[in-house]
């Protein structure tokens, strides 16, 4: 197995219905990159454009890169072979690819697609969150799910080891990362397409690695560059990318994708989620 990488890129996605502002600002789609020539982060104003550059980058660099987007790559255990009939992450991202609608400035359908997977639950479905002006039958506006009587976990395995991290199933409302996996997946089928691959789910082998990230584990060295004036995204994006490249070049990625068996087929896990330590320090 291959642990080393010459480029590191973060990505910090977003679900929203808009374009965000010409101005760069918060809570929109930034994207840190780190080699040896430093680290720097990008701001898009659309998914479009934001993948569209993502791509690029991905063709322009030479050697093997190690791509984190900070949305959950998989769902509890048993979720998949409920939507599709068949085992794996991977056959979510590909549901999705074919049913979630994103328009060039941001319009997308991704609650209405909540809702017809919920209302192939007997009772109550598993997403939540949604606007309270939305007639959609099947999705509540707040959590109301009986998740022990459905026979879904309400997180997973990586979540109930780290606490601040939301379920899957909000998708609105501060924190709502389900939102952002909606979104996000049918971007990782198409990469997938392209010939990259998706950690943990497969060996982190191929020339362009696929990996699920959480950038608050940095978040004291994010505090430090916000009193400089940085936005909060893009100091999380630039400063992941070079943590995670630093530690790539002292050969300390093989233990960062050291995993749980069990979370290797359905739910996924957030690349270094046990190493904070080891992140901070390479930003020392």
């Amino acid at each position: 197995m291959s642990a080393t990488f010459d480029h590191v890129i973060v990505v910090d996605w977003s679900a929203a219905a808009h374009p965000s502002s010409a101005r760069p600002s918060k809570d929109a789609i930034w994207i840190g990159h780190a080699n040896r020539a430093g680290s720097a982060s990008t701001y898009h104003r659309t998914r479009a454009l934001a993948e569209a550059a993502l791509r690029m980058m991905l063709r322009d660099v030479s050697g093997r890169v190690l791509v984190g987007f900070d949305f959950p790559f998989g769902y509890p255990d048993g979720f998949a072979a409920r939507l599709t009939g068949s085992t794996g992450a991977a056959a979510v991202w590909h549901w999705l690819a074919g049913h979630i609608t994103d328009g060039p400035n941001n319009a997308n359908n991704r609650f209405a697609v909540a809702d017809r997977i919920n209302a192939g639950f007997a009772g109550m479905g598993p997403f939540w969150g949604c606007p309270q002006n939305l007639s959609l039958p099947h999705l509540p506006a707040r959590k109301t799910i009986d998740y022990p009587a459905l026979g879904l976990a309400e997180r997973r395995l990586i979540e109930r080891r780290i606490p601040r991290a939301q379920s899957v199933w909000k998708l609105f409302t501060t924190g709502s990362v389900g939102s952002q996996a909606l979104m996000g997946l049918p971007m990782i089928a198409r990469l997938v397409q392209a010939g990259a691959s998706v950690w943990p789910f497969d060996p982190p082998e191929a020339r362009v690695v696929l990996a699920e990230v959480y950038p608050s584990l940095i978040d004291p060295a994010v505090a430090r560059a916000m009193q400089s004036g940085e936005i909060k995204d893009a100091a999380q994006t630039r400063l992941l990318a070079r943590a995670l490249w630093q530690v790539a070049q002292i050969g300390g990625m093989q233990t960062l994708f050291e995993t749980p068996p069990q979370v290797r087929q359905d739910e996924g896990w957030i690349l270094g989620a046990d190493h904070q330590p080891a992140l901070l320090a390479a930003l020392a």
